[in-house]
């Protein structure tokens, strides 16, 4: 199996999304039309933004309405980066809000998690090793 994975989020609001993921990201996206923003993330996956309306559109009512679950979690993006906290500081400046603050955690990991515009869960994390004199 070749080519990158891509995780599409549903969000409310694509532009107002978008501008907020490019501010934690610190890029800009690979692609920003209608119906859909993409970021290359730092292992080469894909991160899409999709408007709720879109792939309700996409998919039709067998879809239940993503814009039923709003601000209640469904999906968790989780992502390992060198710069985990600073990730984490531009997310809270970006509107997100605070769910953990950045600690070890038991698997080994130092993680700080939030949830974005829409109520996904956000995490970015570093090695537990990184960081420590």
């Amino acid at each position: 199996m070749h080519g990158a994975s891509h995780f599409i989020l549903y969000v409310a609001d694509q532009p107002r999304s978008a501008a907020f993921y490019a501010a934690v990201l610190g890029i800009a996206p690979r692609l920003d039309v209608s119906g859909m923003t993409e970021f290359t993330l730092p292992n080469g996956a894909i991160l899409g933004l999709m408007p709720e309306a879109a792939i309700e559109r996409l998919l039709g009512p067998a879809l239940p309405s993503p814009s039923s679950a709003r601000g209640t979690p469904r999906a968790e993006l989780y992502l390992v980066v060198p710069e985990a906290a600073n990730c984490h500081a531009r997310a809270l400046a970006a509107g997100a809000r605070e769910l953990s603050p950045m600690r070890l955690r038991s698997w080994g990991h130092r993680a700080a998690y939030s949830l974005d515009l829409d109520g996904h869960v956000l995490a970015f994390a570093t090695d537990g090793t990184a960081g420590v004199v």
